[in-house]
């Protein structure tokens, strides 16, 4: 069952462009619990906070961070900001204390592979049960940044049958990640995860600068991926522009699995 609050409309591409990489963070309105007090003092013993990031980057997993919190958690750790609004060394601060406040944290992904097979949507559905999966004990509701439910179960490619009884009531709420501080948190714990990754794989593939970009289409990237082609990390089955579509070092991870991707030949 999924629930959505009354909330305005953002600008839909703003999430994919993190506002502070390459400059100083910007000033904003801190979150705050009210939603999730509100919550808790409705008849919910515990709930999460659950936030993706790596959406709309060709080369990476996606990532999804999720923040447990229940009646008997303070004040949250100064500071937490919906992760593009602050830099990568003050989201790394923010880690300790986001872990010691939370009752429980987790951070699930899906791998570029998945991304082609399963689509964007069920593969994030897929990062969320994960992270699921790694909370003991029950969990009631998922405070979901945006205003489409893509944890519920119910899909028909069946991703995540296994984990179907554990998936909790989902409240969606757009810009959550702006305003409340659970969904912040998560967001948080997500991007310094993926952001990891990312600068871990740009040691084997130096040439596309993921230890700056972490995956995103920046010039550079898009220049890098014209010129050398496709990493087994890319998304092969997103519209790139690479020569010929040809990968490095792996096949195209639909070779032989039914029809081209669009903008492949057969």
């Amino acid at each position: 069952m999924t629930t959505t609050p009354a909330a305005g409309r953002g600008t839909f591409f703003a999430m994919f462009r993190p506002s502070t990489e390459c400059g100083a963070p910007v000033r904003t309105v801190a979150p705050t619990l009210r939603l999730e007090r509100r919550l808790l003092r409705g008849g919910a013993a515990r709930l999460g906070g659950m936030d993706e990031v790596g959406r709309g980057a060709p080369a990476g997993p996606v990532h999804v961070g999720l923040v447990v919190l229940d009646a008997n958690c303070g004040r949250p750790p100064t500071g937490v900001r919906d992760s593009k609004l602050l830099t990568a060394s003050a989201r790394r601060r923010l880690v300790p204390g986001i872990e010691a406040w939370a009752s429980a944290f987790a951070v699930g992904s899906a791998s570029p592979g998945e991304v082609d097979a399963l689509g964007l949507n069920h593969a994030l559905r897929l990062a969320g049960l994960r992270a699921l999966g790694q909370i003991d004990g029950p969990l009631e509701l998922v405070i979901l940044d945006g205003k489409y439910d893509w944890l519920s179960p119910g899909d028909p490619t069946g991703v995540g049958t296994s984990f179907a009884t554990r998936c909790p009531e989902v409240i969606t709420r757009v810009k959550a990640d702006l305003s409340a501080t659970s969904v912040a948190a998560a967001s948080i714990l997500a991007k310094v995860a993926r952001d990891a990754v990312m600068i871990g794989l740009a040691a084997e593939y130096p040439r596309y600068g993921w230890e700056a970009n972490k995956g995103y289409g920046t010039p550079a990237h898009l220049r890098a991926i014209r010129t050398l082609g496709l990493t087994p990390h890319h998304r092969h089955s997103w519209r790139l522009p690479a020569p010929g579509w040809a990968a490095i070092s792996a096949p195209a991870p639909w070779a032989g699995r039914g029809p081209a991707r669009p903008g492949c030949s057969a």
